[in-house]
């Protein structure tokens, strides 16, 4: 009878918890967004602002870090707490180019070369950025231009042993 009376002492505790777990989500569910649209991507809600904003393509953690001070966000909520104003303002400062007040060294296209500004370009913006930087150096012959188009090594990698394409190259054996 010790035991069992052990037994059932153990198992209240532990139901107790459960109970209380079902309540708060319930209570998330009420104003809850499990996801949110931002710069044509789905976050997941569930992720902490500065982890979502993260996710962006274009917004990198120290980028985040930075945008959520600057916007006075709380940096542990989850991005589906937040409130819808916040959420606006969160979107129209990613999806503007210029961050105003934010240092250039965390830009992702410093020095345009149409504008001569700092901007930050996300998600498809980013891709057709990169895409029409590489065709200008491609027309005008630059260096690296000229590498793209051979679809050689860019970045100055060795290319003796390395980034060989298609043929397979090895030694061969003498029959004997």
């Amino acid at each position: 009878m010790a035991q069992d009376q052990k037994n059932n002492k153990k198992e209240t505790p532990k139901e107790a918890p459960k109970e209380k777990k079902t309540e708060k989500k319930e209570e998330k569910k009420e104003d809850f967004q499990y996801i949110v649209r931002m710069a044509n991507r789905d976050l997941d809600g569930e992720r902490s602002v500065r982890l979502a904003l993260a996710d962006l393509k274009g917004v990198g953690d120290r980028l985040s870090q930075i945008i959520v001070k600057k916007l006075d966000l709380p940096a542990d909520r989850k991005i589906g707490e937040l409130k819808e104003e916040d959420l606006d303002r969160l979107r129209e400062f990613i999806e503007s180019r210029e961050f105003d007040g934010i240092p250039s060294w965390a830009l992702n296209h410093r020095s345009e070369l149409v504008s001569g500004e700092d901007i930050n370009v996300v998600s498809n913006d980013l891709d057709q950025a990169v895409n029409d930087d590489i065709n200008l150096m491609k027309k005008i012959k630059t260096y690296r231009g000229v590498r793209h188009e051979k679809g050689k090594k860019v970045r100055g990698q060795r290319t003796r042993s390395n980034g060989r394409k298609g043929l397979t190259v090895g030694v061969q054996r003498k029959k004997e």
